[in-house]
């Protein structure tokens, strides 16, 4: 089979993780989530308090609980990865809350920790407004080390869906953030939603568009779960929250990838919520229905990913 896409080698015509790393590293690559204890500044008040109102714990459903070390999380991640797909490389995944949000000497010593476990490299979720300079040093040093992502979350570019949901932050502060993460050489990947609330399909689409301009490393695409205990749960029982359909999705998703370039790498194309604790949409557990939906619609309309992308 002759692939359709120049950084494919099988029906995909988007750039997956998987396609990445076995160029990158030589082999498959898992990411071990780690829970290193640190909170939110849109949750403790700094910023303001409850989070995102989608927010569950800061991903923290993910992980291990934060009084383990984070070198013994890595370990029990590694066996249970292991166990699945054999003996791959693990990036230690720094997932739950806000991963710079701490001060310097101890993020220092916790990413150190995470680097001692034999692991491929390091993975950080943050926000823009938690990028200080000592901190966007200290992330300069370890990406001197290692191979190094910085996760940073968009979410939207348009700031009145970011007051809507307490994002807590502007799309200036996060291009601010971005580019400086770029200058030092960093490589980040961005995280958008689809679905959030008010937004149309033209915007979850603009918002990829002036994404792709950035020419980010990588993109995570998630779908808005609505997820029990969370501010978003009340929005959704008053009717102020419609999910999206399976078929708007992969539409929306299509159509975004188209403006992201080639390079980009798409790290996640549809999130996961907790069977135990998804309220809706119910079909986004199906995520074999969602992922071979997306390959149809991109075959059926000839669409690849970048074709619409312009610097």
């Amino acid at each position: 089979m002759i692939p359709v896409f120049k950084y494919a080698n099988d029906n995909k015509r988007y750039h997956t993780l998987n396609y990445y790393t076995l160029r990158k590293f030589g082999r498959r690559v898992f990411k071990a989530s780690v829970n290193a204890g640190f909170s939110c500044p849109n949750i403790d008040g700094r910023v303001s308090f409850g989070g995102c109102t989608y927010c569950t714990n800061g991903a923290s459903e993910f992980t291990l609980p934060s009084y383990v070390s984070v070198k013994e999380q890595i370990e029990k991640e590694k066996e249970r990865i292991f166990v699945k797909w054999g003996e791959v490389g693990i990036i230690a995944y720094f997932q739950a809350n806000t991963n710079t949000y701490a001060p310097t000497p101890k993020l220092d010593k916790l990413f150190n920790e995470a680097l001692s476990s034999n692991v491929n490299g390091i993975s950080i979720a943050t926000r823009a407004d938690c990028l200080e300079e000592n901190k966007i040093n200290l992330l300069d040093r370890l990406n001197k080390k290692t191979y190094l992502t910085v996760e940073l979350g968009l979410q939207t570019i348009f700031d009145e869906t970011a007051t809507l949901i307490n994002r807590g932050h502007d799309y200036k502060t996060f291009l601010d953030g971005y580019r400086r993460l770029k200058d030092k050489g960093i490589r980040v990947c961005v995280h958008i939603i689809n679905g959030l609330p008010g937004e149309t399909k033209e915007m979850m689409v603009k918002t990829a568009e002036e994404l792709g301009k950035l020419k980010p490393d990588g993109v995570k695409i998630h779908l808005l779960h609505i997820m029990k205990n969370t501010k978003m749960a009340q929005d959704y029982e008053n009717g102020l929250v419609i999910p999206m359909t399976m078929e708007d999705y992969i539409e929306t998703v299509c159509r975004q990838l188209c403006y992201l370039p080639e390079e980009t790498v798409i790290e996640r194309i549809t999130g996961d919520g907790s069977k135990e604790n998804l309220i809706a949409p119910k079909w986004s557990l199906n995520k074999i229905a969602v992922l071979g939906g997306i390959d149809k619609f991109m075959n059926d309309n000839n669409l690849l990913q970048g074709m619409n992308f312009k610097n």
